[in-house]
Order: structure tokens, then sequence, then C-alpha cells
């Protein structure tokens, strides 16, 4: 577990340091923030202020032991502490993430495992068909077709806002739509890779039912795979719902980072990265406690290594 944690910890670390240089090495924020009409005085006191005339390595390490101190940085824009800023915005993005996520889980998984059960029959294939136009229709294109038939032709919802929980609908159902297509494929291909060994075969004529092989030994040895894509779904909660925000005028995190990044608010987009770096890290380290749950022999299998080292 200690070592999950180093690993954990380092993969924010380079996160972060990615993230840092990229973004100095883009543009200029005096140039976004003040405009290039600026004159160059108040652009070099700008600079001063905020510390950008130092060097990069100098800003770096500057960076790094205020993160040590709590101190997250602040907004070049607005001057408000860039945590602050992020953190209030979370309750609007998880308000569509989350129910999206469950969406997700509730028509893809039940859906893989219909497909599995009754492989190469026509409803295979057309849960199949399904699940390829799902995760194949890219989120920003879907969002503007349900924007297109369900508030402009038909009207019977809003194209963007948040004042309602009407406003929540079409952008939770685009959130879900590919990733329980996706989730459907890999439950399905999970299920028929299980349902192929000879356990299954054996458990058979050992008399059990058809419904006792498949509850007792084919899902849950078919859990692993998927539980993985979940937790990698889990992780991009916050990240994956850019472009939906965006795209529907969702006050979260998403149009918070677009909006940082496009006029090079340091602090601010930092801050998010940072978040949803710790998000992706902590779900795997969830998966990876979820795998000893699911299947013992894994946990056995840790503790047998441990002890022959």
């Amino acid at each position: 577990m200690a070592s999950r944690l180093l690993r954990a910890l380092v993969t924010i670390f380079l996160v972060l340091t990615f993230a840092f240089f990229i973004l100095r090495m883009s543009g200029d924020p005096a140039m976004m923030i003040m405009s290039a009409e600026a004159p160059p005085e108040a652009l070099a006191a700008f600079r001063k202020g905020w510390g950008l005339d130092m060097s990069l390595w100098h800003q770096y390490l500057d960076y790094f032991n205020k993160l040590r101190q709590g101190n997250f940085g602040q907004s070049m824009r607005d001057g408000r502490p860039a945590m602050d800023m992020v953190l209030e915005r979370i309750p609007a993005t998880l308000a569509i993430a989350l129910p999206a996520f469950a969406l997700k889980l509730l028509i893809g998984i039940p859906a893989g495992i219909f497909a599995a059960l009754h492989r190469n029959s026509f409803l295979d294939r057309l849960v199949m068909s399904l699940s390829v136009a799902g995760y194949s229709v890219p989120s920003f294109v879907l969002g503007l077709v349900l924007v297109l038939v369900f508030a402009v032709y038909l009207g019977w919802l809003p194209s963007g806002g948040n004042t309602s929980l009407r406003h929540a609908i079409l952008p939770i159902v685009t959130l879900s739509l590919g990733g329980a297509a996706i989730l459907a494929r890999f439950t399905r291909s999970a299920m028929l890779e299980v349902m192929g060994q000879p356990y299954i075969r054996t458990a058979s004529a050992k008399g059990l039912s058809w419904h006792q092989v498949v509850r007792r030994h084919a899902l849950p040895n078919a859990a692993i795979p998927t539980v993985t894509i979940i937790g990698f779904m889990l992780g991009s909660l916050i990240a994956g719902a850019v472009v939906v925000e965006s795209v529907f005028s969702w006050p979260g995190v998403g149009r918070l980072l677009v909006s940082a990044v496009a006029n090079r608010d340091l602090a601010v987009v930092q801050s998010l990265l940072l978040l949803v770096a710790a998000t992706m890290v902590s779900s795997n380290l969830l998966v990876d406690a979820l795998y000893g749950w699911i299947d013992p022999r894994l946990r056995a299998g840790g503790k047998t290594a441990r002890a022959t080292q």
C-alpha cells in the first residue's frame, strides 16, 4: 500500500511539473489578461507583480514551496484564491457528473451482460451496434444533436443554463451515453471470456442451474476488467465534463478550465489540474482495493509474494 501511495504522489508531482512548464511556454499571461495594446510599463509591472519576471526555474521552486504550505496561488484575473474558485464550481459539476455516472452503470453493465448471454443473436448485434454508435460520436456532437432535437424542434427541454432540474437532463444524458456504450462493450467481452472457461462447464455439470452459474461464477470473475473501466470513469468525472459544460453553458469546473486556459490564468489551471490528477489517482487506488475484495485470490497472491521476498 505504501508503494502505491508513493506512486500516486509521484504521478501528481509529474502532472503538476508538466503543466507548470507547458503553461508558461504556451503564452504570456500579461498579454492575454491586459491585452497586447497595454503600455510596456504596465505589462512589465504586471509581470513583476506576479513573479513572471523571474527565471523559469525560480518560478518553479517558488510554486512548489507555496504549494507545500497550502498556498495554491491567486487568480491573475480576479485576484481571488485559485483553489476557492475551483471548489465553488465542484457542486455544479457533480450535479450532472454523478447522475451521469450512475446512468452509465445502470445502462452499460446490464446491456453488456444481456448481449453476452444472447451471443450472436439479433439482440446482441443490436446492442453492440448501438454501443459502437454511442462511443463513436464525440460528446459535443451528441450534445448539439440533443439540443437540436429536444430544445429546438420539440421544445421539451432548455438548451442551456442551470436554473432548474430540467436544465440538467440534456447534459446528464450527453455525459452518460458514451460511457454506457464503452461499459457495455467491455462487460460483454469480459463475460464472453469467462463463459468460455472450463470451470463454467464444470459448474454446469455439477447440476447448477444456468442462472446460478451466471450469478455465482460468471459475474464475479467478469467483474475485475469491468471494475477497471468503472474506476477510470469515476476518476474522469470532473475532466469528462469539460466539453459538455461548454456546450450547455453549465457553470461547473469544466467551463472554468476552458476560461482559465484561454486567459492563461496560471494558478487556476494548475489548481484544476491538481484536482483532476488527485481524482484520477484516488480512483485507481480505490480500484486496487476493490480487486482484493472481488477476488480474494489477489489478496492471497499478494501476501504469498511478500512472504517469499
